[in-house]
């Protein structure tokens, strides 16, 4: 996408001029979110994967955005997004 802009060759006495606009590819799951289950006080590793790296993701629990605590902590490697949830109680299902 940083690549769209107006290009030019130039041989002195003219000038040619195009646009060029790059369309980005949206960013799809190339492996989705698996249910898990867990004991009480144990700690659950949440993991899907992009079709792009450095995709930003957003953490929620339904409709609420997660933020990074001692309960939630969060990982992004590459196309890889991780949630880490510590000491899980029965209200985190």
């Amino acid at each position: 996408k940083s690549d769209s802009d107006t290009y030019s060759c130039d041989i002195g006495d003219a000038q040619s001029r195009a646009k060029l606009t790059v369309q980005e590819t949206p960013v799809l799951f190339k492996q989705e979110l698996q249910n898990e289950e867990a004991k009480e006080g144990k700690q659950v590793r949440l993991t899907c994967e992009l079709s792009k790296p450095g995709t930003p993701v957003k953490w929620m629990k339904g409709d609420t955005v997660l933020c990074a605590s001692e309960k939630y902590e969060f990982k992004q490697h590459g196309t890889v997004a991780e949630l880490i949830i510590r000491d899980v109680k029965s209200i985190d299902a």
